[in-house]
């Protein structure tokens, strides 16, 4: 194996007001020098997670060989001297924002994970999160484990370890059977790419051809895009494929369960381009906008997006309104998450550093800004600052999600429910908090309508995971609420 590089690594300074990208997950197998191919993935998947990137190949003659680095894909997968020692025509690759374990960063926690056992070498990349992974963990210990990392993915490895199934599939699925919480699969075996999704199908997963006998396995059809791959089908809920010498066997090894994919994969994590079940997130994003616009109408001059993420739903509101739209606000795009060593004086500047007003467009006139989040509000709060100082006359916020009242536990970094804003105010009480004319967020009918739900929200069964809105979790956060979470009253959820 490869030894991985230890540069020193700056987080972002200026991220702690966002939701971050959870993780991304690419396959491919049935192609020469197949981690070339898993690097393009990762680079399209990056927006899933920029704190770190890894690729574990497997070649016939070579065996096992595997590459670990923080940073960009760009900045550490291009290099011809790395790429050449990850050969074969098998490989799996994982984009990392940590969401489980140390959040400082260490080498050992980067993905995909490799061990060997009596079966031979595996390789596990996992996008999601499992919220019983402490009690495993302490279990694993109790029985003779030996963790290397601080992720919870690495569970999965030592379940595999003890399983006594005949093959790395069924010693995967054994494994799986035993997590809880939210897991999107990429795995690897020295003959074999495998995929799997938990029953919800809280995170997504799609299954692509290229060429004749090759397939990939990526987080998202963007990435599948990149390499010219054809999209075939997304894995469903509860479902494991197993792709080996040209062919894919399909099984449902683990409970049915009612899916409930993530909604905010659909408000703010995937790549606009991209399908999620038969529609375009783009479209999705700009729907999201028009419900805006009907639920919340506001006299304005000009509708303008917080870039880049509040684009697609900046443009379905002015479309649906009639108001204009104008990029009142321009985002630097080469300030990146390995940035200088931050000083109080560069903390200070903040949001500053990213986004810049439009001076010449604003002044004078009343600004709908159009944003994915409000998450603690302290950015919200700075932007409006900005555009204020620019001259403009009012300012609107429009919201293209509900109020994000409650933690996810299933793979988004998100702060303790105490520093969530919509936790501890009304909506009025954050509009006066963050100093804005008006600031009105979509309703969870009104995403979902925009979702392709038009019948709004199944408040007996939600179609989707939106727990980070409603309090109501699909699974328990066992470990979560061992530490003393407490759930949302019953009483209340009904």
């Amino acid at each position: 194996m490869t030894e991985p590089a230890s540069p020193r690594f700056y987080a972002h300074p200026f991220d702690d007001d966002e939701l971050h990208e959870e993780c991304g997950v690419f396959g491919v197998i049935g192609v020469a020098d197949a981690a070339n191919f898993v690097a393009l993935g990762m680079h399209a998947l990056q927006h899933r997670g920029q704190e770190a990137g890894g690729i574990v190949a497997h070649d016939p003659e070579k065996g096992f060989n595997s590459a670990h680095r923080f940073g960009y894909v760009r900045d550490n997968f291009t290099k011809a001297s790395l790429m050449e020692a990850l050969p074969g025509p098998l490989a799996i690759g994982h984009v990392r924002y940590s969401t489980a374990g140390s959040k400082a960063a260490v080498i050992r926690d980067v993905q995909p994970f490799f061990g060997e056992c009596t079966l031979g070498g595996a390789a596990v990349a996992h996008n999601g999160n499992l919220t019983n992974a402490e009690a495993l963990r302490r279990e694993l210990i109790e029985h003779g484990a030996i963790f290397q990392s601080s992720s919870d993915t690495e569970c999965i490895i030592h379940l595999m370890a003890r399983s006594y199934q005949k093959t790395h599939p069924d010693r995967l699925a054994d494994a799986l059977r035993r997590v809880e919480g939210a897991f999107s699969i990429v795995a690897m075996t020295d003959t074999a790419l495998i995929g799997a999704r938990d029953p919800m199908g809280v995170r997504p997963l799609v299954l692509g051809r290229l060429g004749d006998n090759a397939y990939v396995l990526s987080s998202e059809t963007c990435g599948l895009d990149i390499i010219g791959a054809h999209f075939v089908r997304e894995i469903a809920p509860g479902e494991m494929v197993v792709i080996q010498n040209g062919k894919i066997e399909s099984s449902r090894p683990f409970h049915a369960s009612q899916s409930r994919f993530c909604i905010f994969e659909h408000v703010y994590f995937s790549r606009p381009d991209s399908i999620i079940g038969g529609r375009s997130v783009y479209e999705t994003r700009r729907q999201i906008g028009v419900e805006l616009a009907r639920e919340a109408p506001v006299e304005a001059d000009l509708v303008c997006p917080v870039p880049d993420s509040g684009t697609p739903a900046a443009i379905g509101y002015s479309q649906e309104s009639g108001i204009p739209f104008a990029l009142g606000i321009t985002r630097n795009q080469y300030m990146g998450r390995t940035f200088i060593e931050p000083t109080e004086q560069i903390r200070n500047m903040g949001v500053r550093l990213k986004l810049n007003v439009n001076r010449s467009l604003v002044q004078g006139k009343r600004v709908i800004l159009v944003d994915d989040s409000v998450v603690r509000g302290t950015t919200s709060r700075k932007i409006k600052e900005m555009i204020l100082d620019a001259g403009a006359a009012e300012v609107h916020f429009r919201i293209a999600s509900p109020p994000t009242a409650w933690p996810c536990f299933y793979g988004v970094d998100t702060p303790d429910r105490s520093k969530l804003l919509a936790a501890r105010m009304s909506e009025d009480e954050m509009r006066d908090w963050i100093g804005v004319d008006s600031l009105k967020f979509i309703s969870l009918d009104g995403l979902y309508r925009a979702a392709g739900e038009a019948e709004g929200r199944n408040s007996a069964c939600p179609q989707y995971c939106d727990a980070c809105f409603s309090g109501e979790y699909p699974v328990a956060p066992a470990d979560q609420i061992a530490k003393g979470f407490e759930m949302k009253p019953l009483k209340a959820a009904e």
